[in-house]
């Protein structure tokens, strides 16, 4: 995994990529771009103020995990429970924490994998897997998205492409 910090400044701009995590604090803002079958994940502690935010490619790494290049932050199955235990390790409780989720568009008419929608339901998944609840989402369609988190208050600002921005 290329990008997996903790912040403790003010007003602090982190920016994810596809297939890296990063955990934040109290001001700290996390972006990610990009997001069309990707799906980015937002997790919080309302009291601790610990936010973390995942880029994830693809649902389900089981195909290819012994690879020598696996990176466990670009798939659904490895990135959550990963960016849980990221959390956990900075003072987070996992009990506390809820999860906001936006992306899983499909960009192409004719794709017949719908990956965008298998995304979704594969972080889904892991979320109830680990008992953390799904607060909020802007999911599914065919849109990309830019999404931006804030660790102060936990919302999640959704930008799509040719709509308006909005708080989930």
């Amino acid at each position: 995994m290329s990008t997996t910090t903790v912040q403790t400044q003010k007003s602090n701009r982190i920016t994810i990529g596809i297939s890296e995590m990063s955990l934040g604090k109290a001001d700290t803002l996390l972006i990610t771009v990009g997001l069309g079958s990707c799906v980015g994940i937002a997790l919080w502690d309302p009291i601790t103020k610990i936010g973390g935010l995942s880029h994830i490619m693809l649902p389900d790494s089981n195909a290819i995990r012994n690879h020598k290049k696996f990176n466990p932050g670009k798939f659904a199955n490895t990135a959550v429970p990963l960016l849980i235990d990221y959390m956990e390790k900075a003072g987070a409780k996992k009990t506390r924490i809820i999860a906001k989720i936006a992306g899983g568009a499909q960009m192409f008419n004719f794709s017949r994998f719908d990956v965008g929608k298998r995304n979704v339901e594969a972080v889904k998944a892991m979320l109830e897997e680990h008992k953390i609840p799904l607060k909020a989402e802007d999911c599914l369609g065919d849109k990309g998205r830019t999404i931006l988190f804030n660790c102060d208050n936990g919302v999640l600002i959704v930008k799509k492409i040719g709509k308006d921005m909005k708080k989930i």
